[in-house]
C-alpha cells in the first residue's frame, strides 16, 4: 500500500470513529402524531421547559453517550438534535449530562474500559404557529 493510500485509509478510519463515537437512542412517549422527519439544524434546543415560548407535546426520551476521550458536548448535542429529528420533533429539552467518575477515567487509562460521557433529552414537538402561548 503506498504512502498516499494509506494516509486516506487512516483518514477514513478517523472519520468513522469520530462519527461514531456518539450514540443517541429514542423511546417514543404517549399516543401522538408521528410526524416526519424534520432537519437537524432546524431542531431547537431549551434548557427548560419553561424556556419554550409556545405550547408542546413530547415525543420521545433521548439517551445519548459517547466515549469522554473523543466526545464533548457539542457533538452530544449536534447527536440528539439528530435523533430529535428522526423522530419527527422541532426541539428539545435538555436534561442532564454526567460525566464519568475519576475511577472510571483511571480505569478507562489503565484497563480501557468504557468512560462514557452520558446526557438525556425530550425531544419535543412545538406548536409555533399556535396562539396559545406555554402556560
Amino acid at each position: 500500500m503506498s504512502g498516499r493510500s494509506r494516509c486516506i485509509a487512516a483518514l477514513g478510519a478517523a472519520v468513522f470513529v469520530l462519527t461514531a463515537c456518539v450514540s443517541t437512542s429514542a423511546t417514543r412517549l404517549g399516543q401522538g402524531p408521528i410526524r416526519p422527519a424534520f432537519p437537524p439544524d432546524s431542531v431547537a434546543i431549551y434548557l427548560t421547559a419553561a424556556d419554550v415560548p409556545w405550547r408542546y407535546e413530547q415525543v420521545a426520551l433521548l439517551n445519548s453517550k459517547g466515549d469522554v476521550d473523543y466526545t464533548d458536548e457539542k457533538q452530544m448535542y449536534n447527536s440528539i438534535r439528530k435523533k430529535a429529528g428522526e423522530v419527527g420533533a422541532n426541539g428539545v429539552i435538555l436534561g442532564s449530562t454526567n460525566e464519568p467518575g475519576a475511577g472510571a477515567k483511571v480505569a478507562h487509562a489503565l484497563f480501557g474500559t468504557s468512560a462514557n460521557r452520558k446526557s438525556t433529552a425530550v425531544a419535543i414537538w412545538v406548536f409555533k404557529n399556535d396562539s396559545t402561548k406555554a402556560p
